[in-house]
C-alpha cells in the first residue's frame, strides 16, 4: 500500500465525494438496469451525472481510484460499474493510524 499515492488521489474533493456517494449508493444514485441492487457498484454514467463533470474527467478519476485499490470495477456489457473496496479502505485507515 502506497499511502502517498492514495493521499494524492484523495486530494480532490470530487474524488472524496465519489467515495462518500458509493458508501451508500442506494441513497445517492437512481435504480440501475443491469445491477439494480448495486452489488457490483454504480454505473459510471450515474456517477458522471451526479458529479456534473465530463465523462472523460469522471473516468480518469475512477481509474485513479481503482489504480490505488480504493475502488473495484466490474464490467457488464459495455458498462463499467464501480464499488468501494472496503478492505483496502480499512487498511489505509489503519495504516494511517499506525504511522501517524
Amino acid at each position: 500500500m502506497d499511502i502517498v499515492e492514495i493521499n494524492k488521489v484523495l486530494s480532490n474533493q470530487i474524488r472524496i465525494d465519489i467515495l462518500n456517494w458509493l458508501k451508500k449508493p442506494e441513497d445517492n444514485f437512481p435504480k440501475q438496469i443491469y445491477v439494480p441492487d448495486f452489488s457490483d457498484g454504480v454505473c459510471v454514467c450515474h456517477i458522471q451525472d451526479k458529479s456534473g463533470l465530463s465523462q472523460s474527467t469522471v473516468s480518469h478519476y475512477l481509474n485513479m481510484m481503482q489504480k490505488v485499490d480504493l475502488l473495484i470495477a466490474t464490467r457488464h456489457g459495455k458498462w463499467t460499474y464501480y464499488r468501494r473496496n472496503e478492505s483496502e479502505i480499512l487498511k489505509y485507515i489503519q495504516t494511517l493510524s499506525n504511522e501517524l
